[in-house]
């Protein structure tokens, strides 16, 4: 969970205002001796979160306790994708939806991605790479901005033990010079520590860009060439590729599926390079309210594709 100084952020302007994680989620929202200077949207969030604990401590219950990977009957092992990707888009529309503030949402959000972190170690997924801010997005009012930051700061926190625990490596890949401070220390903290895990490969896209990614790649390429220590005869597009943020992976640096949620059907600027052959899913759920059944289908919808890369599959 997140840090409540991160939620408290959004509302030190407005003291009315408390923020949900203050709710005991232990005990019953029915009290209103409890929660009678609780804002309604306050108590509503709390419900929605004490909903899905004791859904997911059901679910673990029933695959035995955590760390027991336990495939759907739907998936097979040989026919799941290498690397996902995941545009998390309606946050805010799903708050809206609920009277609840923009931060709720992305409150919410993050809910959804620590599950889906989760699914993907459990059922062998072996790169997981979302977009959590684009760099288009620093445009977008700097209260939202700024608390956007705080909570990708707070999170990373509170789950660098975890990320070891899990063999989970972390990667933040974007413009991190645009970050604030500390979450520039923390990033670097998290990533170091995680480096030598090999479970999950974890890729946050923060302050990125896909145009930016392939400008900067064609900017050391041609510094190369300046220096005399290429020819320009010999760039190509695995040279290319090599110069990509996420060439790091040592696994797979091109995503197989890539999911986006809320409807919209657009990659947004995100791993323009790296998803030329990648298969597309487009769910109209909003990502607060994506789950296991959502990527259940979504893994479904790729099993069933048929992936020629440009070629023609003759049939025997």
């Amino acid at each position: 969970m997140c840090t409540i100084d991160t939620i408290c952020y959004q509302w030190q302007a407005n003291p009315l205002h408390i923020p949900f994680c203050a709710i005991n989620p232990t005990q019953s929202l029915s009290s209103s001796r409890h929660h009678s200077n609780f804002p309604l949207q306050v108590i509503e969030m709390a419900k929605i979160y004490n909903e899905r604990e004791e859904k997911g401590e059901k679910e673990s219950a029933r695959n035995g306790g955590n760390g027991v990977e336990q495939l759907p009957s739907s998936l097979r092992w040989e026919l799941l994708p290498k690397h996902v990707a995941v545009i998390m888009d309606g946050n805010s529309r799903w708050a809206r939806m609920k009277g609840l503030p923009t931060w709720a949402g992305h409150e919410a959000g993050y809910r959804s991605l620590e599950e889906m972190v989760k699914l993907s170690c459990r059922w062998g997924i072996q790169v997981l790479t979302v977009y959590a801010f684009s760099f288009e997005n620093w445009h977008r009012p700097k209260v939202e901005v700024d608390f956007l930051m705080m909570m990708i700061e707070g999170c990373l926190k509170e789950n660098i033990e975890c990320f070891l625990s899990e063999g989970i490596r972390l990667r933040i890949i974007g413009d991190s010079s645009s970050f604030p401070n500390s979450l520039q220390e923390v990033a670097k903290e998290a990533q170091e520590k995680t480096k030598t895990n090999s479970r999950l490969e974890f890729n946050i896209a923060i302050s990125y860009s896909g145009r930016r990614d392939i400008t900067q790649a064609c900017q050391k390429i041609a510094w190369k060439v300046q220096h005399g220590l290429l020819d320009s005869a010999d760039i190509t597009e695995s040279l290319i590729e090599q110069e990509l943020e996420t060439n790091y992976s040592t696994k797979f640096p091109c995503p197989d599926l890539l999911i986006r949620t809320s409807g919209e059907q657009r990659l947004s600027n995100f791993l323009l390079w790296q998803s030329a052959y990648t298969e597309l899913f487009f769910t109209k759920t909003l990502w607060p309210d994506f789950g296991e059944p959502e990527y259940i289908e979504a893994l479904c919808s790729f099993q069933q594709r048929e992936r020629r890369f440009g070629q023609r599959i003759v049939s025997e």
